[in-house]
């Protein structure tokens, strides 16, 4: 039987996982074995991670329209309730932005759902 050599496979299956190991402290990118542990782990945080930036994200519109709607004398339960009932299709990202940016906008915003009701 030939002999079969697995060298080159091997190297870069190790390769791969070491270079997804760069900028890891310490024996973390140098080591394969450790490497390969610390970079299952941060694969893991990472999906992890991009599910937790979408809820941050939404928080933080939640927070900057809360805001900004109290200062006319509204919750934030109202004003979305107003919302939905009078079919705007602004979405709370776009809300937070105009709160943000622009707030003499919004605030005309405000006042239209106010005197639809």
């Amino acid at each position: 039987m030939t002999r079969i050599k697995r060298g080159n496979v091997a190297r870069k299956r190790r390769k791969k996982i070491l270079r997804l190991a760069k900028g890891f402290r310490g024996s973390h990118s140098k080591l394969f074995r450790t490497a390969k542990q610390q970079v299952l782990k941060a694969l893991k945080y990472s999906y992890i991670g991009r599910k937790n930036k979408k809820r941050n994200y939404r928080r933080l519109w939640i927070i900057r329209i809360n805001a900004a709607v109290r200062s006319s004398n509204l919750s934030y339960s109202e004003f979305m309730y107003l919302v939905k009932k009078s079919n705007i299709a602004l979405n709370r990202k776009m809300l937070a932005q105009l709160a943000f940016i622009d707030n003499s906008a919004f605030s005309f915003c405000i006042n239209f759902l106010k005197s639809r009701t």
